[in-house]
């Protein structure tokens, strides 16, 4: 994650690297935290020229040459129609809170009940941003450890409320799992 990798022209700052046999990925993440941002056609094709030049390199490594490799963009709103059309049209990998169908983030995120801390609306902007900054970003982190909501200083009746709606997405998973 987060690693500076070479390419045949540049080095590029990948977000993700990921190898599982003989397939590898290079994964940009697009998180954005106002309502109705959405990623347009910018960000796959300037992912995808970055993967490019990645690839290249990766392909001057032994054994690489035969390698499957990909590009992949992930983001946490949506992507434009000229988005999806170049990058599906590029070969890259896209998923976006409603896209691919199924298999959007939305649908990974209740498949595995892994909801972001952003989804609580029983804390401020300000919260979330302390809470992201410690690296606690999963609701059930702090259903788990109340604590992390003491330490940004929350008074306990607001640490009342934002565990019992932490604990709703909690117990919506484990209904989940029930069935």
């Amino acid at each position: 994650m987060g690693k500076i990798v070479e390419g045949h022209c540049v080095n590029h700052e990948v977000d993700v690297i990921a190898q599982k046999d003989d397939r590898h990925f290079m994964i940009e993440c697009k998180y954005h935290n106002s309502p109705g941002m959405v990623c347009d056609v910018k960000i796959p094709l300037y992912i995808q020229a970055r993967f490019q030049d990645v690839e290249a390199r990766w392909k001057l490594i032994p054994g690489h040459g035969e390698k499957f490799h990909q590009g992949w963009v992930v983001t946490n709103t949506r992507f434009t129609a000229d988005a999806l059309k170049y990058g599906i049209c590029s070969g890259m990998n896209l998923v976006s809170l409603d896209f691919p169908q199924p298999g959007s983030l939305r649908d990974m995120i209740e498949e595995t009940g892994l909801y972001p801390l952003t989804c609580l609306t029983t804390l401020t902007q300000q919260e979330k941003k302390l809470l992201l900054e410690e690296k606690i970003v999963l609701c059930r982190d702090i259903c788990h450890n109340p604590t992390y909501l003491q330490q940004i200083n929350l008074p306990a009746s607001r640490v009342k409320e934002v565990l019992e709606e932490g604990h709703q997405l909690c117990h919506k998973l484990l209904q989940h799992d029930q069935h």
